[in-house]
Parts: structure tokens; sequence; C-alpha cells
């Protein structure tokens, strides 16, 4: 991981966190080849799978509405009992502190697709996909940090995120014991993982490229689908604030649709949506590089 002073200067993680990163790469995988074996051999219950749909569903939902739309874009606002829900959910995604999973997302979009990007893919798709966690290139403070660190809810969650992560194991143990942990845990912390680091790899390299934005950004339907819209990345990159993804009428974007319903339901505000041109879906020789700020709708 990278740490960082005041000033910015990184600082390699200790091995204990470099150990405990390991490991929540290692034993996912470990999991879910042992639960192939049981899938194999028919050991596998329909509470099983309904407890991995249903965490995968949950925790990726926590990473892409929480993490990424709301706390990192700032795309809605909430009250801070729906902020609380939605970082929660992201932080049993196993995929780091909600302070540390923002900052590093921050600098990748003001970094993008250069060496200073955390997962730049210009050392390559592995690099990009799983290997940036090993190099200390997640960011944990300094300036990248700074702005989310003035809200007290997503201080709490932060400093509270492993008893989050553990959580996401022992709910599904009490449901469903040892094979409830394996499906609703380890297999679903595995998937998750994957899908969500193909948007940093897959996305930038593979895909459609609708909007001329000044990285490699891609549109990549199956990361789409997986990922509950957070595929749609080259429409991320052209307007990073817009809490939609799924600019066009076929782009499937659960998140957008999750965020869509608590809007109606008034349990957020102010959803910056996507312009009619956008959702026109024009050719990246017709389209500008950036979108203004200010022809964004808020609703």
């Amino acid at each position: 991981m990278e740490h960082a002073t005041r000033e910015g200067a990184p600082v390699a993680a200790s091995r204990l966190e470099k150990a405990i990163l390991l490991a929540a790469v290692i034993l996912p995988l470990v999991g879910t080849l042992y639960a192939i074996v049981l899938l194999w051999n028919r050991l596998v219950s329909w509470t099983d799978i309904a407890l991995l749909v249903g965490f995968y569903v949950l925790t990726a939902l926590g990473i892409g509405t929480g993490y990424h739309r709301m706390l990192t874009h700032r795309g809605f606002e909430a009250p801070a009992p729906v902020r609380a829900f939605w970082l929660i959910l992201g932080s049993m995604a196993l995929q780091g502190p909600a302070v540390e999973w923002a900052a590093t997302h921050t600098k990748h979009h003001a970094k993008a697709d250069t060496e200073e990007d955390p997962h730049t893919p210009l050392a390559g798709f592995w690099h990009a996909h799983t290997g940036w966690l090993f190099r200390d290139r997640i960011v944990r403070s300094g300036v990248w940090a700074k702005p989310f660190l003035a809200d007290p809810v997503v201080v709490w969650v932060d400093k509270t995120f492993f008893v989050w992560a553990t959580l996401g194991f022992v709910i599904p143990f009490l449901i469903g014991g040892w094979t409830g942990l394996l499906w609703g845990g380890l297999v679903r912390v595995f998937l998750v993982h994957h899908v969500t680091w193909s948007v940093n790899s897959v996305c930038h390299m593979f895909g459609s490229r609708p909007f001329a934005t000044k990285d490699e950004s891609r549109n990549e339907w199956i990361v789409g689908l997986l990922a509950l819209g957070e595929g749609w990345h080259n429409n991320h990159h052209a307007a990073p604030k817009v809490a939609i993804h799924g600019f066009r009428w076929w782009q499937v974007d659960v998140n957008g649709l999750i965020i869509r319903a608590m809007a109606r339901l008034r349990l957020i505000r102010n959803v910056v949506r996507p312009t009619a041109e956008m959702r026109k879906g024009r050719r990246s020789d017709e389209a500008p590089a950036t979108v203004t700020l200010a022809a964004l709708p808020r609703e």
C-alpha cells in the first residue's frame, strides 16, 4: 500500500499490511477452488447459492453506489444513515477502507493511464488488474484523501472497516454454516474482487470509446453486466460526477437504477444525471474531450 505524508511523499506499507493484503487476495482464490470441487460433487445447497448471489449483489452495490458514485465522485447527496449503509456494504466487499479506496480512485482519475496512475495499464494487463496492489500504489492519506476526512460518517466507517469486513463473513456463516461462509464469503469476495479489478484492466484495454476522453477508458458490456453498471467506463470518464453510468437504454446499470429508486423515494437528493447529448452516445470523433460540470443536470 502507499501511505503518504502531508506533503504527499509515498511511504511503503509494512510487512504486516502486505501480508494481510496477500491473504485477502489468496484466501478467496483458495476458497473458490474448493467450492468448485464441492460443486462438481453436487455438495451445494440452494441456501449456498442464495448467499453467494445475495452478498455479491449487496457488496458490489456497496462498491459501485457507495464507495464509487456517492463517496468518491459525489454524484448524489445522502443523509448520514444512507451514507453509512452504503459505505458499510462497500466495506464488506473487502476492497479496503472507504477513504483509502476513494483516495486511490481519485488519483486514478487525475492521472489516468499515465505512469502516476495507481493501476496504470502502461505496466501491463496484470499490473492494472492485480499487481498494482502489491507495489505500494494504494493511497491512504495526503492530498488525495483529504476531501473525504471532513465527513464524520466516512471517518467512522473507515476506522471500523475490519468490523464490517468481518461481518461480511459472519452473517453468511450464521445463515448457512461453513458452506455458507464459503459461498457467501470467500467465493463472493473472489468474484467481486476480480469483477471490480476488471474495470481497471479490461475497461482500459478492450471495448468501445463513444467519448473522446484523454485516457484509454472503454465501455465493455460484459463487465458492465457483471459489475452492475460499472463497466460503462468510457461514459464514466467522460463525465465522472454523473451518477448514472448507463447513458443508453440498453446499457444496463443496476447501480443507476438503485440511485434512481432512492431519489424517487426521497432518500437522496441532487443526483447528477447525464445530459441529453450524452444519451445520444456520440462517436469518439464527434464528442468533446471533456464534459463541463455546468452542463450536468441535478435532480
